[in-house]
């Protein structure tokens, strides 16, 4: 995957890579943020219930833009999800 692709679809940009169609990719990353959001709201029920649906969303959005994991498996985020958080409070502190 070209890192131009991968921008686009963790939202990191939402410049459309030459090559590629703005509405497959559109669909690639509604699907990740998904299985994303998904994964995430089955681990950490507690803290979803925390949040309101805004702050949940500037969550899920942080994170996929700004981890890096490499798996394939959305199961394996629990631990990159933990890390993400535990910085994200060191910043508030």
């Amino acid at each position: 995957m070209s890192q131009a692709m991968y921008d686009y679809i963790r939202g990191v940009t939402d410049q459309v890579p030459q090559g590629y169609s703005a509405k497959g990719l559109a669909v690639y990353r509604y699907l990740v943020r998904l299985g994303v959001t998904q994964m995430l709201e089955s681990c950490y029920p507690t803290l979803r219930e925390s949040l309101d649906e805004q702050d949940w969303d500037w969550l899920i959005n942080q994170f996929v833009q700004q981890s890096a994991w490499t798996s394939h498996f959305y199961g394996d985020l629990d631990e990159e999800f933990r890390e993400f958080v535990r910085k994200q409070s060191e910043q508030l502190d």
